[in-house]
C-alpha cells in the first residue's frame, strides 16, 4: 500500500515520515508511523487565499500557556495509540487512505461513521479491521428488510421458569457496531439506532441500558440507486460525525490487492490487536483537549449559518439548491473532527486547514439539495466549496 502526504497539509510525526512503502502488499512496513493522509483533498481557488498553513499566520499556538494543552510526551503518546492502529489495518487495507483516515477521525472524536460505495471497495474489510485493532467487543448487524429493532437493541422475554420478564440484549451492546448495508433495512428499524449513536444507550421495556465505552457504529451504505435500498432518515444522518464516500481504487493499487490474494497474504488471520479500550480513551481524551481558538469557533460557525443562507457573506441564490442547511450539530461536528485532524498531524490545536480538510466528510450528508439542484446534477461538494470560498478565513 502505498502512503503519502499531500503538499498542501503537512501531515506525520515529527521525524517528517511523509512517504511508506510497504515491503509487500497488506504488509506494513517496520516503523513506518502514522498514516499520512487527509480526509478529502483542499482544492480550494480563493485569489490570494493560500490554502498550507505554513503560507498563513495560524491562531496562536498555545503550548505551554494552558494547563490543558497537550505537552509533547501526551503528543507522542496519542501518535503511537495511531500507529498501532495504522499499522494493523494496513495488513488488511491497501489504498483507501482517505477511508482509514476517517475511521481514525471518528474513532477520536468519538463519533459514528457512514461509508458509502458501490459494492467490493473494501468497506465492510476496513470496519471489521479497525475493530480488531482494538482488544474490545465487536458486533456485526446485516441489516434486511425483516431486520426489527428489537434484533438490534434487545427484548424482553418472558421466562417460564422464573415466571419474570428478562432482558435480553441486543448485538448493539458492543464496542464496535458495524450496521452493514444499513440502508437495506426499513425506516422503522434505522431509527432504532438513533437513540443509541446518540445517547449512547437504549431504552428496553422502560429501563436504560447505557452502552459500553468507546462506542462506534460504523455504517456502510450502497448508493441509492442500487435496487432494494432505503433513503436514510435526515435525523438518522445527522448522527454520524463523518460520511465518507469511496472512490473506485487505482489501477496500481487494485494491482496490488490481486498480488496480494495470488500470494495468499491474506489467508492467515489476523493478529490479535494490541490497543486497549483504556488506550482508546486516552486518545479520545487527548482529541477533546485539542485547542480551539476563540477565531477559529467562530469561522465554523460562519460557515454553518452560510449553509442556512445567512453568515457574514451570504451566498445569493444558494438557498434555490438547499432544502435545508447544516444544524448546529454540524458546527460541533466540524469542530471534533478538526481537532481530530489536528491530533494526527502531532499538533494540540487546531488551525484553518483542519477544518477544511474535514469539510466534505462532515458536511456533505447534513444539507439538503432541492429537487431542482439534484435534477442539475450539483453536488453536495460543489456547494460547500462555494461556501468555505466564500467566509473569511481566520
Amino acid at each position: 500500500m502505498r502512503v503519502f502526504t499531500p503538499s498542501s497539509v503537512p501531515i506525520g510525526r515529527a521525524s517528517g515520515r511523509g512517504c511508506v512503502h510497504t515491503q509487500a502488499p497488506g504488509v506494513a512496513a517496520p516503523g513506518s508511523g502514522r498514516i499520512a493522509l487527509y480526509t478529502e483533498a483542499i482544492r480550494h481557488t480563493r485569489p490570494g487565499a493560500a490554502m498550507t498553513h505554513a503560507s498563513r499566520p495560524h491562531p496562536e499556538d498555545p503550548s505551554g500557556t494552558s494547563p490543558a494543552t497537550l505537552d509533547a510526551t501526551e503528543l507522542a503518546r496519542a501518535g503511537d495509540i495511531i500507529d498501532q492502529i495504522t499499522s494493523h489495518v494496513r495488513l488488511r487495507i491497501i489504498g483507501q487512505d482517505d477511508l482509514t483516515q476517517a475511521l481514525l477521525i471518528t474513532l477520536m472524536a468519538r463519533g459514528h461513521i457512514l461509508i458509502e460505495s458501490v459494492p467490493g471497495l473494501a468497506k465492510t474489510t476496513a470496519a471489521k479491521t479497525l475493530a480488531s485493532a482494538v482488544n474490545a467487543s465487536f458486533a456485526r448487524i446485516q441489516c434486511t428488510p425483516d431486520l426489527m429493532p428489537s434484533d438490534i437493541v434487545g427484548t424482553q422475554i418472558f421466562s417460564m421458569s422464573s415466571g419474570h420478564m428478562t432482558t435480553q440484549l441486543g448485538p448493539v451492546h458492543a464496542n464496535f457496531v458495524l450496521l452493514d448495508e444499513i440502508n437495506r433495512s426499513s425506516a422503522k428499524t434505522q431509527s432504532a439506532m438513533l437513540q443509541a449513536m446518540e445517547e449512547r444507550q437504549v431504552s428496553i421495556g422502560g429501563t436504560d441500558y447505557p452502552l459500553p465505552a468507546p462506542f462506534m457504529v460504523m455504517a456502510t451504505q450502497n448508493p441509492i440507486e442500487e435496487e432494494g435500498t432505503y433513503v436514510l432518515p435526515e435525523a438518522q444522518m445527522d448522527r454520524f460525525l463523518l460520511k465518507t464516500v469511496l472512490p473506485y481504487p487505482t489501477p496500481s493499487d487494485e494491482i496490488a490487492v490481486v498480488a496480494a490474494h495470488a500470494a495468499g497474504s491474506f489467508d492467515a488471520d489476523l493478529p490479535e490487536g494490541t490497543v486497549t479500550t483504556e488506550d482508546i480513551a486516552t486518545l479520545q481524551g487527548y482529541c477533546a483537549r485539542v485547542y480551539v481558538h476563540p477565531s477559529i469557533q467562530t469561522y465554523i460557525v460562519d460557515l454553518i449559518n452560510t449553509t442556512r443562507g445567512g453568515g457574514p457573506s451570504p451566498i445569493p441564490g444558494l438557498m434555490a439548491n438547499l432544502r435545508m442547511g447544516a444544524s448546529p450539530r454540524g458546527s460541533l461536528a466540524l469542530m471534533r473532527a478538526a481537532q481530530a485532524h489536528a491530533l494526527l498531524a502531532q499538533r494540540s490545536y487546531v488551525i484553518p486547514d483542519d477544518v477544511t480538510a474535514t469539510r466534505h466528510a462532515v458536511l456533505r450528508h447534513r444539507i439538503v439539495r432541492t429537487y431542482d439542484a439534484i435534477a442539475q446534477g450539483i453536488s453536495p461538494e460543489s456547494i460547500i466549496d462555494s461556501v468555505f470560498q466564500v467566509v473569511p478565513v481566520p
